[in-house]
Formats: C-alpha cells, structure tokens, sequence
C-alpha cells in the first residue's frame, strides 16, 4: 500500500498538480517581478554563466535558436535557460507572492487603470532590459508586438464578423507607404523627394499624427472593397479582398516615385521600443473595448445570424462596414510601424506569404478572442523566427504544427474568450 501510495505521489500527474497547486496563489504582480529579476539576473551575469557553460554567446532567443545550429549544445542551453529563467521567475514569483497579493488587493480599491498601469511599467521594464542585451532581441520584440496589432485587427474582420478577408496585407501596404512618404517628404532630405519641408527634430513627435494618416489611407482602402462586397453574401469578400491585396502590390509596383519595384527606403528609425510597445498597448485597449461595445454585440449577432440580426433592427450593412474599416485602420497603423522599423519596403513584402503568416496566427491563437491573437502572434513569430536556422525546412515545421492545432484544437488554443483585465489583474489570496 505505502509503495502503491509512493508511485501515485511521484507520477508526473501528481507532479504537475503539485506544482499547480504551489503556484495557485501567484497573481500577475508576482510573475512580472519574477521575469523583471530574471533579466536583470541576465543582464548582469548573462555572459559569465554563458562561458562557463561553454556556450559562444548569450542566447539570444532562450537558446532555441543556438540549438538549431549546433545540436550538441543542447544541454547546456536548456541548462542556461533553466538558472537565468525557469529558476529564478519561478521562485521570485513564490517568494514575493503574499506581499504581491496585498499590493494587488489595494490596487482593487483604486481605478482599473492605476493597477493596469502599473503592469504596464514592470511588463515595459521587462521588455527594455530583455532587449539590452541584442540588437536582434530588439527588433524580434518590436516585429512581435507588431504582428500582435495585424493579428488583432484581422480577428475583428474574421473573428467578430465572420468575414474571410485576405486584403490585410495590402492595408499594411498602404499604411507603410503612406507614412513613409510622408516622412521622407516632411522631415527627412532624400533624393526622391527633395529638401525636408519641416525640421526633422519635430518628426518624433509628429510621427503618431503620421502613423494615423497612414490608418486612414488602410481604412479608405477598405471602404474600396466594403462597398461592392457587403452587397452580396458568401464568398465574395473573400475573392474581392484578394483581388484587392494583388492591386495595391501590383500598383505600388508600376508607381516609380515611391520606389516602383526596387522599395522605398530612408525611413527614420522612429519605430522605438516605446512608440511600439504604446501602439500594441492602445490597440489592444481599443480593440479591446471595441468587440465589448454594443458595436461589437452587433457584430457578434450579424456573424451568428445575418437575417436575425436584421430583423432585430440591426443595422447590418453599417455594422460591418464599420468594422472592416476600423480592422483595416490598425493594419494600416501596423504597416507604418513596421516601415519606420525596417526602414526599407518593397511591395514583394506585402504579398501572399504575409498573408499566410497573418491568417496563421489568428486561427493558431483562435477566432474572437484578444487573449487568442495575442498568443497566437507572439506564439507563430516565435517559432517562425526560433526555426529560421532550418531555412525552407522551416515551412514543413509551421504548418505541421498548424495542422496539429486544427486537429485537436479546431478553433484555436483561446477561441471566443473575453479579456477581463480586472480577472487578470486581481489578487489571487
């Protein structure tokens, strides 16, 4: 009976429902201050443990991709992974859980907004120390929280309104040209455009004014293929908004003063980790409040039950256009960060392999939920960037994965979940 009892206790069920159980009190305060102390513990001996494990440099992506190329370091990378992450998170998030949970428990007699805000701070400090460490780390990091905005913005198209929209790409397309132009006209001396026609030191502080001029452009893009697809049913949006994506690239091809072909490049590096890490935090906000609003309840009621939702005065039409145009918009605010962040595009960047990738992260994360494009764009851009050592092999690995997905999640790892801050935000004592 006692060895039958000692089995039960060490099989990885009753591990794992330990572990649960142990960490069943840790609110979201305690974790950021467990990855805050693990990049800080990284950045300040992240290179001494990295030589003595015989590893050439700090990983720069949990050693995932380090692996990739040179197989025998395995071990030593997961061992590195373990003391600089794993170790540290787990046991600072333990240790400072009961003074995080009073914190978290004073927080809930003020506004919302001063506890969100204060996630946000350690999440950014987070972020900002992770990213010292590598130019590489920065710019994965800004490309994600990007994606997470596309991602966002298609599931409002296809998610919320059941639509099947492949025009995102070409609203990002519009975005990033739109705004660079506007740029490159208006603070920066080029070759294409001539002499700055403001000082280029007011152009950070413009540049938001910049990127929403871009998202207008997207949203009247989208008004182009709303008006013809929303008077028919079924497909057609679907077949429209492809054709829609092909002539804005073929466009932007044959247009030689933006670049034709060849790109248009010059951009100034404004796409900081600030400005990015502001945009991805208010799209969220927005989009957030967006799908929660009696717009979104529409929304939700026209994709369900077009019919129904007619007769119960819902302005069905209207509805969807709305929304279409208000995806589109952040496609558009996303191109401009991304132009400003690669600092060179052409219209080959805006094609059908974009597409895939888009479409691959908001049925990978799952339909109508922000949790779910949020994993969904951080999850498929982690593993597309952790598998780029395998180079075309990389695309019999994504979709594999995606296949496994539809086949024992076929909605998604999150589908139709609300995102409660104020849940994720409490104390959990």
């Amino acid at each position: 009976m006692e060895l039958l009892k000692a089995k039960t206790l060490s099989s990885p069920v009753a591990w794992r429902s330990g572990i649960r159980q142990a960490f069943a009190d840790v609110p979201a305060l305690a974790w950021l201050l467990g990855m805050l102390g693990a990049v800080l513990i990284e950045y300040l001996w992240g290179d001494t443990l990295a030589v003595m494990l015989y590893l050439p440099k700090v990983p720069p992506l949990f050693g995932a991709t380090l692996v990739l190329k040179k197989p025998l370091l395995f071990p030593w990378a997961l061992l590195y992974g373990l003391l600089i992450y794993v170790l540290p998170i787990g046991v600072i998030a333990r240790v400072s859980a009961a003074t995080a949970n009073r914190v978290a428990k004073a927080l809930e007699r003020l506004p919302v907004s001063v506890s969100a805000l204060l996630h946000l701070v350690l999440l950014y400090a987070v972020l900002s120390i992770w990213t010292e460490n590598s130019d590489y780390r920065l710019q994965v990091s800004k490309l994600i929280m990007i994606a997470v905005m596309l991602t966002l913005s298609i599931n409002v198209i296809n998610g919320y309104m059941g639509e099947f929209s492949c025009s995102h790409p070409g609203f990002m397309a519009l975005g990033a040209y739109v705004a660079s132009v506007l740029t490159l006209v208006l603070f920066k001396d080029n070759r294409l455009f001539g002499p700055a026609l403001l000082p280029e030191s007011l152009g950070p502080f413009l540049f938001p004014l910049v990127l929403f001029i871009g998202g207008m452009a997207a949203a009247f893009g989208a008004l182009i293929v709303a008006i013809p697809s929303f008077r028919t049913r079924g497909d057609y949006l679907a077949i429209i908004s492809l054709a829609f994506l092909f002539i804005v690239k073929s466009a932007i091809e044959n247009i030689e003063w933006v670049g034709g072909p060849r790109g248009l490049g010059g951009q100034p590096h404004w796409s900081t980790l600030p400005a990015v890490f502001a945009g991805m935090i208010l799209c969220i906000w927005i989009i957030n409040n967006f799908v929660r609003s009696t717009l979104g309840k529409a929304l939700n009621a026209v994709r369900d039950n077009e019919i129904a939702a007619d007769a119960m005065t819902v302005d069905t039409r209207r509805t969807k256009m709305v929304a279409f145009m208000f995806g589109a918009f952040w496609a558009g605010v996303a191109g401009g960060l991304y132009a400003h962040e690669v600092r060179h595009v052409t219209p080959g960047s805006f094609g059908i392999q974009m597409l895939a990738e888009i479409l691959a992260m908001v049925y990978f994360g799952g339909l109508n939920s922000v949790i779910g494009s949020i994993v969904g764009a951080v999850s498929i851009s982690m593993i597309s960037e952790i598998l780029k050592p395998l180079g075309l092999y990389k695309w019999i690995v994504v979709p594999l994965i995606l296949i496994l997905v539809m086949i024992f999640r076929p909605t998604g790892l999150f589908a139709f979940r609300d995102f409660n801050v104020r849940k994720i935000l409490r104390h959990k004592g």
